[in-house]
C-alpha cells in the first residue's frame, strides 16, 4: 500500500510538471563530445506524426534507454547520435538538411550515426506515473560504437549520503539551454546540439527512493530542461560512463534549481533492462 500511495503521489505531480521539465541550462555546460553514444530521438505516432523529441543513451548497440513519458503515445522513433544533429535545423522546412533530422536519417548514415526503431517498451506498463519513469527503445539498425553506456551496480546511489555536495552527477542531452518567462516576449535558447553538464547531489529520500534529486544550476553546475528528458545522469564527471539515472523532470518552469531523475539502479529497473540484452 505504501508503494501504490507514493506513487499516487507522484503521479499527480508529475502531471503538474511534465510539461515544463523536460537541455543542458545554465552558462557552465560544454558540447558533449565524451559521450557517442548519447542520441536525441524523436517520435512519430501510428499515423506518422510528430509526437515529441528526448534524448537517451545506447548500452548495447542496439538497446537504447530513455524516459517512459518520452515514449508515451508513439509507436516509432528514429535516434540520430550527431553531436550536432539538429544544429543546422530550417524553420522555414521543419527539416535539418545536413542530418536529415527530424524526417528520416541522411544519406549514408542509417546504421552509423542515425537509426530507426518500431520497438518501444516502457518500465511497468507507464501510464503518467512518475515512478515508472523508464523506457527502452530497441534499434533496427545496430550503431557500432567504440563505447556505450554502462549500467550501475544495484542501489549504488543509495551508497551517497544526504547532502553530500562533493558528489558529482554529469548530465547530457539535447534539450533547451535556457527558457524566458513569457511575458518577456524573448525567444528560448536551443542550439540543438548534445551538451552535458555537472551537477551535484541533494538526496534521494524526499523523492519515494523512485527519483535522484540534484541541484543543477549556479556555482559550476548545469541543470536540465524541455529536451533532455530521457538523457543520461552520469555518476561521476565528464569521463563517466555509469548511468544511474534518466532525466524526468524539474520542479521550475524556466529550468532552473533542483532537477529529478529517474534511479535505474533499482533492483526491478535493472532487471527489466536487462532482459533486453540477453
Amino acid at each position: 500500500m505504501r508503494m501504490k500511495a507514493a506513487k499516487a503521489v507522484f503521479a499527480c505531480l508529475f502531471a503538474a510538471l511534465a510539461a515544463t521539465a523536460f537541455a543542458i541550462t545554465g552558462t557552465n555546460w560544454v558540447e558533449d563530445l565524451d559521450h557517442p553514444f548519447v542520441g536525441l530521438i524523436v517520435f512519430f505516432d501510428e499515423n506518422g506524426e510528430f509526437t515529441g523529441r528526448c534524448s537517451g543513451s545506447l548500452i548495447s548497440p542496439t538497446v537504447f534507454v530513455t524516459a517512459g513519458h518520452c515514449v508515451a503515445g508513439a509507436t516509432t522513433a528514429r535516434v540520430y547520435f550527431q553531436q550536432d544533429a539538429g544544429a543546422n535545423y530550417d524553420p522555414a522546412t521543419g527539416i535539418d538538411p545536413i542530418t536529415g533530422y527530424p524526417e528520416s536519417c541522411a544519406a549514408g548514415t542509417l546504421g552509423v550515426v542515425c537509426a530507426e526503431s518500431t520497438q518501444l517498451y516502457d518500465f511497468a506498463d507507464y501510464t503518467d506515473s512518475p515512478a515508472d519513469d523508464a523506457a527502452v527503445v530497441i534499434l533496427t539498425q545496430p550503431i557500432v560504437l567504440p563505447e556505450y553506456g554502462v549500467l550501475p551496480d544495484e542501489n549504488v546511489l543509495l551508497t551517497i549520503g544526504r547532502g553530500t555536495a562533493n558528489t558529482l552527477f554529469t548530465v547530457s542531452g539535447y534539450g533547451l539551454t535556457q527558457r524566458w518567462p513569457e511575458q518577456t516576449g524573448k525567444p528560448f535558447v536551443s542550439f540543438r546540439e548534445r551538451l552535458e553538464g555537472l551537477s551535484t547531489f541533494v538526496n534521494l529520500n524526499n523523492t519515494g527512493g523512485f527519483f535522484l534529486q540534484t541541484q543543477g544550476n549556479g556555482n559550476g553546475r548545469s541543470g536540465t530542461c524541455n529536451g533532455d528528458s530521457g538523457g543520461p545522469v552520469f555518476l561521476g564527471g565528464f569521463d563517466s560512463n555509469v548511468i544511474v539515472g534518466v532525466t524526468s523532470f524539474g520542479l521550475n518552469t524556466l529550468c532552473r534549481g533542483t532537477d529529478f531523475a529517474f534511479r535505474i539502479d533499482t533492483p526491478e529497473v535493472l532487471a527489466w533492462i536487462n532482459t533486453f540484452l540477453d
